[in-house]
């Protein structure tokens, strides 16, 4: 939080909880950092409900509710204001992901917008961001990934990611230490997806090559653009 100056004395900070592990320490952690930091800053939880049906709570919501509440949060449940049809599991969809990932993080902008917030803090970690990298470079055809702090419309909001330097393995650590009982998603695709075979691949990288994920990690913030193909164009006579 302090290498990216994530936050400032009176931020309001918007914490978006999912149900699962991640999230959960998210918004744990910063409930704890706001204790003992030279700063104060607002905080409250935000969950889309994508099990929502006719204007009623999904099954999971109030299991939720309890759990943040054990953390010191409030929770303000936002209804979807999409969700996926029924789906075949053989039919794995990019674009489905893309416009369900963009419905929700829009919801959350609304919201913030409508409320006071400059901050929405998600729960991406370490290997979130390598994934996204190696996702982007594999499927995308570009160079690019998460950041941990990222401003938007004009600095009117930003998005921070405090877990950006935590493995999955150390939250999910630290999860099981809190009063909290993480809900599975309900993505009809959790397990099929192209991020899915990116977590493969960048498991057996890292098995494969000792140090490979701290190495990735310092190479996203090491660019040499010398040593990129940058094409020189002629310019148009006019």
């Amino acid at each position: 939080m302090h290498d990216y100056s994530m936050l400032a004395d009176g931020d309001r900070v918007l914490v978006a909880v999912s149900g699962g592990v991640d999230s959960f320490v998210l918004a744990w952690l910063l409930v704890e950092w706001r204790k003992k930091a030279p700063i104060h800053y607002d905080l409250a939880a935000v969950h889309v409900d994508m099990e929502a049906d006719t204007g009623e709570p999904g099954p999971m919501v109030e299991q939720l509710r309890r759990s943040i509440s054990a953390l010191g949060l409030s929770l303000h449940v936002l209804p979807a204001s999409w969700q996926p049809g029924p789906l075949s599991t053989e039919n794995t969809n990019h674009d489905l992901c893309f416009q369900c990932a963009r419905s929700r993080r829009t919801q959350m902008f609304v919201y913030a917008r409508e409320n006071g917030y400059q901050t929405i803090a998600l729960g991406h970690h370490r290997d979130d961001i390598f994934e996204t990298f190696l996702l982007n470079l594999t499927c995308a055809g570009n160079i690019s990934t998460m950041v941990p702090k990222q401003e938007l419309f004009s600095g009117r909001l930003a998005l921070i990611r405090p877990l950006a330097y935590l493995d999955k393995a150390e939250i999910e650590d630290i999860c099981r230490q809190l009063p909290v009982v993480p809900i599975r998603s309900c993505c009809p695709l959790r397990e099929q997806t192209r991020r899915r075979d990116i977590q493969q691949l960048a498991s057996c990288i890292y098995q494969r090559i000792p140090g490979a994920k701290e190495h990735i990690f310092s190479a996203l913030g090491n660019i040499r653009q010398q040593y990129l193909l940058s094409q020189t164009k002629e310019k148009k006579l006019s």
